[in-house]
């Protein structure tokens, strides 16, 4: 065991010098892929190397940090400083919605797309403030753990993990969707079979070694989707404007994008919308607000997305592998740092992306279309002329019989997938192949890293919460980690196959997950810290009552939108303000599933703003109802308040 310990200090004493070798070794594999495509080597077989290469290191590392601990498996030793927790919870975060959805919905949705990014950025403060540091001073193993502890009892726990797995099981399909185009794109692969590709990948990286796997592998998986994400507009900033600084050079972009645009509805290759019911494929004012987004849905994406990162378990879970309440907090802004530097440039992506499109795509004669359209459009993510841009046959058929089509390329008959502008940007701008591919890579890494703390979340409040807890509290190690490690197979495959079903685009199935842990997590675990007179009742009621709201509304908008369906055995659900139907299909911000609105206008994405403050009241007015908690119960509120002092749960297995 001292030897073990001492290995591990060692190890932990030499992080930097260790990431920085695996940083340089990356770096020279991206300078000898560059030397392959000089040499002719075909873009087919760099994308192989790109692709199972960054596997492979991510299963070596996985199996390299294989552990039979129960704390090593579980919440990594508790020995992750806060720098390299930053990190990997930094990579955690990047999940494929930041890196391949985020550029893409501002490039689609302009101004209206910041909500996703002020509000994800915003929602660390919460976790500072109001959760992680208390949390980490509890000294759980999970968020289904505390309020066990807390509200005393299985039941509570139990809810916990419904809450949990609903929203892990939801966030990890998606990003087994993002992992099943890539691989799709960059292996040749059917979609449906890619998505199981992709699975291999995360599987490797994580069942064995649990969270102490998971931790070391998302670092590796940082360094890769950042150098991925700021090469390619680094290398267009310096192209167009002679400087590698894109935040500084992307205002000169959207001043050209604004004359580019002038120029196309001159020419008519566009038709010019600035209301709210601007139709698929005209220019819209993107510098206005509320074009896509009413001012409820805008502001209510903030809000959802800033507590959702306040209740999300897998990234509470984050800081449960810090030593100390003080490096919990130092990792939180460490967290923030490392996210800040892909959404201080996600807009300069969007930028540079649009402009491209704009030069390379947009006026351009159907004969003129570019290869890397086609590879897209066979995986439906393209459309030209409402036709998957599979080949040049297919968009001249499908242009040829619109009326009045000259054949030119029109912005109205180009329909390009959210998920692919960041994918595509090297391609639409004629960069090396080198560099699709370590976007590609880059992807990857996000996809991943995010899937495995997902799964693991799921895994671990399964194996611990509801098998070791409440099921067979004798379990040994070896059968506690035996069976941590089959569920999570488990999952994993159960998500990989809801994801090839291709349920929603990614950004919307992350947008559920968040608004679905904000209504069952936020009201219990922030009364349960900050209010001594919280009950045992009072946070049962509660989390039913919203939880089960916002996935109320959430089914019935996305599934069950038309009205005058019977639902569930009752009759056309209406807006109980107005008497309308639950969902207006015709209204334009409903033009997608994803976003459908109903009671309020307000959009499926946003169940999250029904559901949290229901949650809260119904916490406080049964919790005034019920005999309040023991005096015992209330000195351990206090005792999780106070910044200093050991952890309160002291384990001993």
């Amino acid at each position: 065991m001292a030897t073990q310990s001492s290995g591990s200090s060692d190890f932990i004493n030499n992080l930097g010098k260790i990431y920085g070798y695996y940083a340089g070794g990356f770096l020279a594999f991206v300078v000898f892929i560059a030397i392959l495509e000089q040499l002719g080597v075909p873009n087919r077989v760099l994308g192989y190397l790109f692709v199972f290469f960054t596997i492979a290191v991510y299963a070596i590392i996985g199996v390299l940090s294989r552990t039979a601990e129960v704390s090593e498996y579980y919440v990594a030793g508790r020995r992750v400083p806060a720098f390299y927790n930053g990190m990997a919870t930094g990579a955690d975060w990047m999940s494929a919605a930041s890196f391949v959805g985020m550029a893409g919905t501002l490039f689609l949705l302009g101004y209206d797309g910041l909500a996703w990014v002020l509000g994800w950025t915003g929602g660390y403060v919460l976790v500072s403030v109001l959760v992680g540091p208390y949390l980490r001073k509890f000294g759980a193993y999970t968020v289904p753990d505390f309020l066990a502890a807390r509200f005393g009892g299985n039941f509570a726990r139990f809810l916990g993990v419904v809450v949990l797995v609903a929203c892990s099981f939801t966030y990890v399909t998606s990003q087994i969707y993002g992992t099943g185009i890539i691989a799709a794109r960059f292996l040749g692969m059917q979609f449906e079979v890619a998505v199981f590709v992709g699975l291999l990948g995360i599987l490797l990286c994580s069942m064995l070694g649990g969270m102490r796997a998971v931790t070391w592998t998302q670092i590796a998986q940082y360094i890769v989707l950042i150098v991925a994400y700021l090469v390619p507009i680094i290398i267009l900033s310096t192209q167009n404007y002679g400087i590698p600084i894109p935040q500084l050079t992307y205002g000169t972009a959207l001043a050209e994008i604004a004359a580019r645009e002038q120029q196309m509805l001159k020419d008519g290759l566009a038709v010019a919308c600035t209301s709210a019911s601007c139709p698929a494929g005209t220019l819209k004012v993107h510098i206005q607000p509320f074009l896509n987004y009413s001012p409820l849905n805008f502001f209510g994406i903030i809000f959802c997305m800033m507590v959702g990162t306040a209740s999300l378990p897998h990234i509470l879970m984050r800081y449960f592998t810090t030593p100390s309440v003080r490096e919990a907090r130092k990792s939180v802004a460490w967290s923030l740092f490392f996210i800040f530097l892909l959404y201080f440039s996600a807009p300069a992506y969007a930028a540079f992306s649009k402009l491209e499109v704009y030069e390379n795509v947009i006026g351009r004669g159907i004969g003129e279309v570019r290869p890397w359209l086609f590879e897209w459009g066979r995986l439906g993510l393209i459309k030209i002329c409402g036709q998957n841009a599979s080949s040049l046959a297919d968009i001249a058929a499908a242009c040829k019989a619109v009326a009045g089509h000259t054949g030119v390329v029109r912005l109205q008959d180009l329909a390009i997938n959210t998920d692919v502008i960041v994918l595509s940007t090297p391609e639409i701008a004629g960069l090396p192949y080198v560099i699709s591919g370590l976007v590609a890579a880059g992807g990857l890494a996000a996809a991943l890293s995010t899937a495995d703390g997902l799964l693991l979340a799921i895994a671990n409040a399964l194996s611990h919460d509801v098998y070791y807890k409440m099921v067979d509290p004798n379990a040994s190690t070896v059968r506690r980690l035996t069976i941590a490690r089959v569920i999570l197979v488990g999952v994993a495959i159960a998500a990989a196959a809801t994801a090839a079903t291709r349920p929603a685009d990614i950004l919307a199935m992350v947008g559920w997950a968040f608004s679905l842990a904000m209504a069952g997590n936020f009201p219990p675990l922030v009364l349960g810290i900050w209010w001594k007179r919280a009950t045992t009742a009072g946070a049962i009621a509660g989390m039913i009552a919203g939880f089960g709201l916002c996935l109320f509304y959430l089914i019935t908008t996305r599934y069950f939108p038309q009205a005058g369906v019977d639902y569930f055995g009752m009759t056309a659900l209406t807006n109980p303000v107005t008497g309308a139907p639950l969902v207006d299909i015709t209204q334009p911000i409903a033009a997608t599933a994803a976003q459908r609105v109903g009671w309020f206008g307000l959009s499926n994405i946003n169940c999250g703003l029904l559901g949290m403050p229901l949650g809260f009241l119904v916490i406080y007015v049964v919790s005034l109802m019920t005999p309040e908690p023991s005096k015992e119960m209330q000195a351990f509120v206090d005792e999780i308040r106070k910044p200093r002092g050991g952890v309160i749960l002291n384990r001993t297995t």
